[in-house]
């Protein structure tokens, strides 16, 4: 049933700001000492199986808590501890369509070609494949750069425009095929008729547009018409520009119905015809969100999330939404339970990062590199940067830096202190732990020539010694001495062991997985483990976990579920089925979270103030109720079926039955009053609490829970 807008907007806005109150309100209850005092000392079983299911997963299932409170809350936790010992398969099953996952970047360049790649072939760096799916991709992005040329030079060469700017890849929260649609025009280069009046021009474009949209619509009824395997031949055959005026003006809804009938591999073909780099990114978010749902492996994806926060990159920066497929994969996911050291290392050395941080591009201002640039003679055997050349076929004084050289020194930016400023700031120390500026340039020396391999191309690390800053630097008051890469693997070690690196990342395990200020008593202990056990991430959960801190009442229901975590909470906590998990990356967009999507290296905050507000609370409000009431795309979900094993005739009696499956039955009367109360509006229902003719609205109810207090906090 649709509901009034504006009376469900206003009901929503009633809860939504008793939220904000609540949730603010929380942070400084474990601070009133006479709340305290009579609040039980210790949790009850069914509490501490629900308090580990809401801080070590995305959220409990419908059955959960029985099962952990069953298996006992340690063994349960101690399970998780050792995600490789977790049958996954079922996730795998969900992940398998989607190919990109599991290639390395050569692999994600090569089936879904950026356009630098693109341009390669334009400029006859590079020859088109032979594949007649990957040709096609190809062509197809060939054909949309000509296009946009034919565009920019109809426009006239001195008229401001973005003909080269793909739009479909400009935001990587975008997913789907065709996004928008664009008049078609021929690749010919006649000038045009400044005669015409704008209104002319206005009125052609349109009947472009009309005319576009009537062939798409002519060959989407043409195609739906064919068995499956034939309407991918027939795409397939399709000339590139007609394939680039199809995807251009296909309807949304027809899009979405066309690549509904094709197998996975048949889909994404389609969707790499119109835009391979969206492919690449939307698979990776779709992904994260079916991971958190579905993942049997809970507390390894929860520390994924974390790590990967942590030691941020930003998808949006060029080579970056190729890297990052990887760098979850075989950098975050790969170490998020072992020790910090080797997750250092493996961040510092990840193509993901050099490039995010600018790394890859540091270069030592006295090394060989700046001194001669990518001189033809560092490639003879005799030419080394250490001594005398003897190199060139009449011997002679080592080379001079050529215009050539010059030219490459101008482009390359010297010594790049990005990273190193990162790595103490936000990887390790902290920001008050014991660095200075002076650190900072120093552990920039030595980390040039820590490089990439042609990062567009998804080449990987490599140490290149003619860019390493040569002679002994300070770190920290300690001498390094000079040796090549080796001296950014002492550093590392330093930091990864340094007391300020332990109390650091003990006091962010600690905001997330107890509370926004967390004790200093805790802290101090979890970085004793840190230190003892040289970095154990599973010692120092164990740690937390076993603290009076963490099972302290204060600590129940105390954090603020990020965006992440609300949605992929919801879908959890209803045992919706996700069948297209776009329709939530793009609702996350609207939170404010998109994924992957935090351009800062701070990572998206752990804290409540960073994510209540009015204005935020609304759109999880909103969000609640489109997937309470089944109308969540993607999504498969009837909210009656909660109630199945329940008799609940009225509304009061299936408010109850839901609190106990969507909140294990704790809830506020205060929150129970409030939701009561809005169904009792029939502005807000569309018909009183009391009709006993009709049965209760579960569907609004189960959305008014999802948006209660008690199920924003974890």
């Amino acid at each position: 049933m649709h509901l009034p807008r504006k009376a469900l907007l206003a009901g929503l806005l009633v809860l939504s700001l008793a939220l904000s109150t609540s949730l603010v309100s929380a942070g400084n209850k474990k601070k009133d000492k006479k709340k305290a005092a009579a609040v039980q000392a210790q949790m009850d079983e069914r509490q501490r199986a629900l308090h580990v299911l809401n801080r070590f997963t995305f959220g409990p299932r419908p059955g959960d808590v029985d099962r952990v409170m069953a298996m006992g809350v340690d063994k349960w936790f101690e399970e998780q501890l050792h995600p490789d010992k977790i049958n996954d398969s079922a996730l795998e099953a969900r992940l398998s369509p989607f190919r990109s996952l599991n290639m390395d970047t050569q692999m994600l360049v090569e089936n879904f070609p950026p356009r630098q790649a693109v341009q390669a072939v334009i400029n006859g760096r590079a020859p088109l494949p032979s594949d007649p799916v990957k040709r096609a991709i190809y062509e197809s992005q060939i054909q949309k750069i000509e296009d946009q040329q034919a565009r920019k030079q109809a426009k006239g060469d001195g008229a401001p425009q973005a003909a080269n700017v793909d739009t479909q890849t400009a935001n990587p929260a975008v997913s789907g095929v065709g996004q928008g649609i664009s008049p078609v025009v021929s690749n010919s280069s006649k000038p045009p008729d400044n005669s015409a009046s704008s209104d002319q021009a206005n009125e052609q474009q349109k009947a472009a547009q009309r005319e576009a949209r009537m062939y798409a619509d002519l060959k989407y009824e043409e195609f739906m018409a064919m068995p499956a395997e034939k309407r991918m031949q027939a795409i397939l055959k399709m000339d590139a520009q007609e394939r680039e005026r199809f995807a251009r003006a296909l309807r949304p809804e027809d899009r979405e119905q066309l690549l509904a009938s094709l197998t996975p591999d048949q889909r994404e073909t389609v969707m790499a015809l119109a835009n391979p780099e969206q492919v690449v990114v939307g698979e990776l978010q779709q992904g994260k969100i079916l991971r958190a749902a579905y993942s049997e492996r809970q507390l390894d994806e929860v520390m994924t999330d974390f790590w990967f926060n942590h030691f941020n990159v930003f998808i949006g920066k060029g080579p970056d939404r190729y890297l990052i497929t990887s760098y979850e994969r075989d950098v975050i996911r790969a170490h998020a339970l072992g020790k910090f050291k080797d997750l250092l290392v493996a961040t510092a050395k990840s193509p993901a990062m050099l490039w995010y941080l600018d790394n890859w591009d540091s270069v030592g201002p006295n090394s060989e590199f700046a001194k001669y640039g990518n001189h033809p003679a560092r490639n003879n055997a005799s030419f080394h940067p250490r001594r005398p050349y003897f190199g060139g076929p009449f011997g002679g004084r080592p080379p001079v830096a050529r215009p050539q050289a010059q030219q490459q020194k101008k482009q390359q930016k010297g010594l790049n202190e990005n990273y190193a400023r990162e790595l103490m700031e936000l990887h390790t120390l902290g920001v008050d732990g014991g660095y200075t500026q002076k650190d900072v340039t120093e552990v920039a020396r030595v980390f040039t020539g820590w490089t990439l391999r042609e990062p567009r191309r998804g080449g990987g690390y490599e140490f290149d010694e003619r860019k390493h800053e040569p002679g002994n630097k300070t770190v920290l008051g300690q001498k390094i001495k000079e040796d090549g890469e080796k001296e950014g693997m002492k550093v590392l070690e330093m930091l990864a062991r340094h007391p300020s690196t332990a109390r650091f990342i003990s006091t962010k395990l600690a905001t997330r997985f107890v509370s926004d200020n967390p004790p200093p008593t805790l802290v101090d202990r979890m970085a004793e483990t840190f230190r003892k056990s040289d970095g154990d991430i599973r010692e120092v959960l164990m740690t937390m976990f076993n603290s009076p801190e963490f099972w302290s009442p204060a600590a129940y229901r105390a954090k603020v579920k990020t965006p992440l975590e609300f949605v992929v909470s919801s879908i959890r906590a209803t045992g919706a089925d996700i069948n297209n998990a776009r329709p939530l990356v793009q609702a996350l967009n609207r939170m404010g979270m998109p994924l992957y999507g935090q351009q800062p290296p701070t990572g998206y905050p752990m804290k409540a103030e960073a994510w209540v507000n009015s204005s935020a609370l609304l759109n999880r409000m909103n969000f609640a109720l489109q997937l309470g009431n089944g109308r969540m795309r993607g999504v498969e979900f009837n909210a009656s079926q909660l109630l199945a094993t329940s008799s609940s005739s009225t509304a009061e009696q299936a408010v109850g039955s839901l609190e106990s499956v969507l909140l294990a039955g704790d809830i506020s009367q205060q929150t129970h009053a409030t939701i009561l109360k809005q169904l009792a509006d029939p502005q807000v229902t569309g018909r009183v609490l009391d009709d006993a003719s009709r049965p209760p609205n579960v569907g609004v109810i189960a959305g008014l829970l999802l948006g209660s207090p008690e199920f924003q906090r974890r």
